[in-house]
């Protein structure tokens, strides 16, 4: 790999990450470690990289034996992935013990796993198969876990689309939709009793994407001077990924059986090139996105809703994947390319605003006018590996966000 195209972006990482940050507050940043492509380097390969960056967690969308061997007794903390094809299987308790005994076990303790996504997206997809199986399988997985001594290690969730959500803003108002909830509700339950996270993929490229002449650039890439203020609460938002996840919530909130359920972003990150007609997929503003993002979790910040609360991240992804179907865009979101080059360089990335929830702070800057409207496209998500990363717009909604 070429590593000496890493310093300038090693120095960025130094400059975001605050001397009295948190251990917790640092390691708050994952990434998610695609591999649809045909030219990637070895997993042994990527340890370095990692480490010079300084991230310690990592999610894959499968059990890449070679990648789980390669980072034994590194340290590096996984989520894997179990494909959204064997949903429906592994809701039989005995294919589950199978696949945890094959698929988990030999790999424990000196690769450390910290989580299993059983499916991606599963709720926000049309297979009602799998929806029907999501839980049952999830239980099942946990009780394989359980029945190897490994429920205490290891825990069992799912990643959702922003698309089970009917309302996104105010995210006060934050719900999910009727038709997901009887789905949803037992689910929360049994992330609660496990004290496993509800895991969110959110991308606002997507609502600037659909939207550009109305969708604020530097409201998506955490550079706004502007705040949208929730009437329903009174927090002021001067990001979009902080009122999707609170969003997300408020939603729990409402379904109730989601007491202490952390909400996690497992997915997020923005292209840097596209198509033509895909607004908004430069290199500049993904240095921008990703570069503020970093800063801001680095920083131990969490959202209005939950300012005490660091936001755990996973930046979709570590490379740039030439297999992916598609726009242009699925083959850019990489921070790297294959041979180990840096896509795009953080270090121009701007310091996002003050994140306070004060009623008084983070005013509009003067001469903005309080007519300015946002449409946010609250559901366009990137789907995971299992669907090859297939950019859905189910149920899009057209939301206007007023300015404070």
């Amino acid at each position: 790999m070429a590593v000496h195209f890493l310093i300038p972006f090693l120095l960025f990482l130094q400059a975001i990450t605050p001397s009295s940050a948190s251990n917790s507050s640092s390691a708050a940043i994952g990434i998610n470690y695609g591999q649809v492509a045909d030219n990637l380097p070895s997993p042994e390969a990527v340890i370095p990289l990692l480490r010079s960056l300084g991230v310690g967690r990592v999610k894959l969308y499968d059990t890449d034996p070679r990648v789980l061997r390669a980072f034994a007794d590194t340290g590096v903390e996984f989520v894997v992935g179990l494909p959204d094809r064997l949903v429906p299987k592994v809701r039989d308790p005995a294919a589950a013990l199978s696949w945890v005994k094959t698929n988990l076990h030999p790999h424990l303790p000196r690769t450390r796993i910290a989580a299993v996504t059983v499916g991606n997206e599963v709720l926000s997809s049309n297979d009602s198969a799998r929806i029907q199986s999501l839980l049952p399988a999830m239980q099942s997985v946990h009780s394989a876990l359980a029945t190897l001594g490994l429920d205490r290690q290891v825990a069992v969730t799912t990643a959702h689309s922003l698309a089970v959500l009917s309302t996104s803003f105010p995210p006060s108002a934050g719900a999910f939709r009727r038709d997901v909830l009887p789905y949803v509700s037992p689910l929360l339950s049994f992330l609660s009793k496990t004290g496993s996270p509800f895991l969110i993929n959110a991308y606002p490229y997507f609502a600037y994407k659909a939207d550009p002449k109305r969708v604020a650039l530097d409201y998506v890439l955490f550079q706004s001077n502007q705040t949208v203020v929730d009437p329903g609460s009174g927090l002021r938002y001067d990001n979009m990924l902080h009122a999707q996840v609170d969003a997300v919530r408020a939603a729990i909130a409402a379904a109730g059986g989601g007491k202490g359920v952390e909400v996690r972003v497992s997915e997020t990150g923005w292209p840097s090139a596209g198509d033509e007609d895909e607004a908004g997929a430069t290199a500049e503003n993904a240095g921008r996105y990703n570069g503020n993002l970093m800063r801001m979790v680095a920083e131990g910040k969490g959202t209005p809703m939950a300012p005490g609360a660091p936001l755990h991240v996973y930046v979709f992804a570590l490379f740039n994947e030439n297999l992916k179907p598609g726009p242009a865009s699925e083959r850019h979101y990489g921070l790297f390319k294959p041979d180990g080059a840096p896509a795009y360089p953080l270090g121009d990335a701007e310091a996002p605003v003050d994140n306070s929830t004060s009623p008084t702070a983070g005013a509009h800057s003067p001469g903005a006018s309080s007519t300015d409207y946002y449409t946010t496209i609250s559901s366009a998500t990137k789907m995971g590996t299992e669907r090859v990363s297939v950019v859905t717009a189910a149920s899009v909604l057209a939301l206007i966000l007023p300015f404070a």
